[in-house]
């Protein structure tokens, strides 16, 4: 081969490897129209290799890493997932420390990698296994977004206390219960705290360098309108189509410390965010018109802005209890579906889609073996770990768990519970992953209509019974009915629910849920089991 032929070829491998980084970064356009198959991943726990099947990765087993992370990203591809969360990568804690690896949100440093998250026994640097991991998941189509969090570590604080905000007494900020963090000065919108600014462009950087496509901001609410607007700035002038997203909920009221500022979740799409979070995961104790009406509500907030706007389905995520453990796996099944039918970004967790119900036997006990202050390890149960060194998610039931389920609400039947074997842990998993997969697809197969349809409430006669559908007009009127029951623990007999735009040659085809159901003109007649949720494709012709 001559020395032209391999130029030529280096560039096309070198394109392709970077297909969405820099000026061929396109997340932000993918977000925005609701194209973007978000799940949330801990690279720390994503693919570690826990050989002797007690749920945490000892000293001579393999915790996950950058490098070991690729093994894992054809498997999400084929779920339909093409934009990965990637929860921090920067250096964490290990004084005043929770958990015996330290909390991923405790930043110790903002432009350096956590040596935690690399392969000791490759060449290449921490940058070069993080870039080589974001290269790999963009030559699979796969986008990644990197956490900043908001607040830094006691270690940070020795460190650098100018960073920071002191009380009266000269004494640091520890937000509400977030005992292992310091709360930083970011100042306000009066006075931006320029060193603070200085070490999150710094972090903006690294990221930019390692080829990442976007930010999720941690807490985004504590930091100033001022500061987010000039942040978002400096990056876009690097990347127009770098993506911010900020955890921010339009139920979020004040900030976790007094000497916080606050900035709510307009404001800070007004700022330059793309999106945020909603309240989706209150999805477990609302009924069926708090559900429609925050439907309607993100719907109305995200067309009041000259530039567009969207949210994320943040039913699931690493600071919520597991859907098994709330309500079974009905709960899951259900999310899963509603992420394939609403018209705004899927999110999910790693873990989610294995009915992962987080629950370890050693959780809180002593530790044989720990990095940090901590000797205990350290857990919120049934949430995703952020604090140790344990098991991959969606291990469940492959080796068997001795964690007990607590929870009232899980039924008997479909409780991913430690009295349930290994096999019937695994069907039950595999039920929640042959949904998930099925809904992906389904929403692959009709973004169109589901991202560019109307969406239509339908009223029923029943509190916790949602209906609702996505129209749009063309050649053939398409439809997707959605009816779901939001009591986990009754059935709903005998529903009769009034279906719009209908007539006598419209055709129905049952995508999801039991046959049980009468057409009648344009009236449905159907039973709902516990926790059930159907979707019915129509066609009028």
């Amino acid at each position: 081969m001559n020395k032209r032929a391999i130029l030529v070829l280096s560039i096309i491998l070198a394109i392709s490897c970077n297909s969405f980084a820099g000026e061929n970064n396109d997340l932000r356009t993918l977000f925005l129209n609701n194209n973007s198959n978000i799940m949330g991943i801990n690279i720390r726990t994503f693919n570690a290799k826990d050989t002797n099947g007690n749920e945490i990765i000892d000293e001579d087993e393999e915790s996950g890493n950058f490098l070991n992370a690729i093994e894992r990203l054809n498997e999400l591809k084929d779920m339909g997932i093409n934009t990965l969360h990637v929860l921090p990568i920067t250096p964490v804690g290990k004084l005043k420390a929770l958990g015996t690896a330290g909390s991923l949100y405790a930043l110790a440093g903002f432009n350096n990698i956590n040596e935690q998250l690399v392969d000791k026994n490759s060449d290449l640097t921490p940058k070069e296994q993080a870039k080589k991991f974001i290269e790999e998941a963009h030559a699979r189509g796969i986008r990644i977004i990197i956490d900043l969090p908001s607040c830094g570590a006691y270690d940070l604080y020795v460190q650098q206390p100018e960073l920071f905000i002191k009380d009266d007494k000269n004494i640091s900020i520890v937000p509400t219960d977030w005992t292992d963090v310091r709360l930083l000065n970011t100042g306000t919108n009066e006075k931006l705290n320029q060193d603070v600014l200085d070490v999150h462009k710094g972090f903006i950087d690294m990221i930019l360098e390692l080829g990442a496509d976007g930010v999720r901001a941690d807490v985004a609410t504590i930091k100033p309108y001022k500061f987010w607007e000039e942040i978002i700035k400096y990056t876009r002038d690097k990347d127009k189509e770098f993506m911010f997203l900020a955890e921010a909920s339009d139920s979020w009221r004040e900030p976790p410390s007094q000497y916080a500022v606050f900035t709510p979740y307009n404001e800070l799409l007004k700022a330059g965010f793309d999106g945020y979070y909603g309240s989706f995961f209150n999805l477990k104790d609302w009924n069926a018109d708090e559900f429609i009406e925050h439907i309607k509500f993100n719907q109305k907030l995200l067309k009041s802005y000259k530039e567009p706007k969207s949210v994320i389905m943040s039913f699931t995520t690493h600071d919520e209890v597991s859907p098994v453990v709330l309500h079974g796996q009905n709960f899951s099944i259900m999310i899963s579906w509603l992420e394939a039918v609403l018209p705004f970004n899927p999110y999910s967790i790693d873990g989610f889609a294995y009915g992962d119900e987080y629950i370890y036997s050693w959780a809180n006990g002593q530790a044989k073996y720990t990095e940090t202050d901590d000797d205990t390890y350290f857990v919120h149960r049934g949430k995703l770990d952020i604090f140790n060194f344990s098991r991959k998610p969606g291990e469940v039931g492959v080796k068997g768990i001795n964690g007990v389920n607590e929870t009232n609400e899980v039924n008997e039947n479909d409780s991913l519970s430690s009295n349930n074997n290994s096999d019937k842990t695994n069907k039950n998993a595999n039920n929640v992953l042959e949904n998930f997969k099925q809904a992906y697809k389904f929403r692959a197969d009709n973004i169109d209509l589901i991202t560019k349809g109307e969406f239509v409430p339908i009223k029923t006669n029943d509190e916790k019974v949602f209906a609702f559908l996505i129209s749009k007009k063309g050649k053939e009127t398409e439809q997707i009915v959605v009816l779901g029951n939001l009591d986990f623990k009754n059935y709903k007999n005998d529903l009769t629910i009034k279906i719009p735009k209908l007539n006598k040659k419209s055709k129905f085809e049952l995508i999801h849920g039991d046959n049980n159901i009468k057409f009648n003109h344009k009236k449905l007649h159907t039973n709902l089991k516990a926790g059930e949720i159907k979707i019915i494709k129509t066609k009028n012709i």
